[in-house]
């Protein structure tokens, strides 16, 4: 069994959320495990607090909070850059 790259989108079910699940699904690749999680769990929140995330939609790879995401919203090139899109 191959190894994944784990990919969570941390959304607050907005359109602008939904419209960030459907860019990183489109890009995601068959190394990639994307999923969704809901901001208003409040384990969720927790945890995306413990990443550093600041406002939704945001993208973490592997644990980390992708560098896009670091701001406010995402960007296609810095998700492309942390491999989303390539298989490993």
């Amino acid at each position: 069994m191959s190894e994944k790259r784990k990919v969570e989108v941390f959304s607050a079910g907005c359109s602008v959320c939904d419209d960030a699940v459907a860019k990183v699904k489109e890009l995601a690749c068959g190394s990639c495990e994307v999923s969704v999680l809901d901001m208003m769990d409040q384990k969720v929140a927790d945890y995306a607090k413990r990443l550093g995330i600041d406002s939704v939609p945001a993208v973490a790879i592997n644990g980390a909070l992708a560098s896009c995401c670091q701001g406010r919203g995402i960007d296609e090139a810095a998700l492309r850059a942390a491999g989303i899109g390539s298989p490993l």
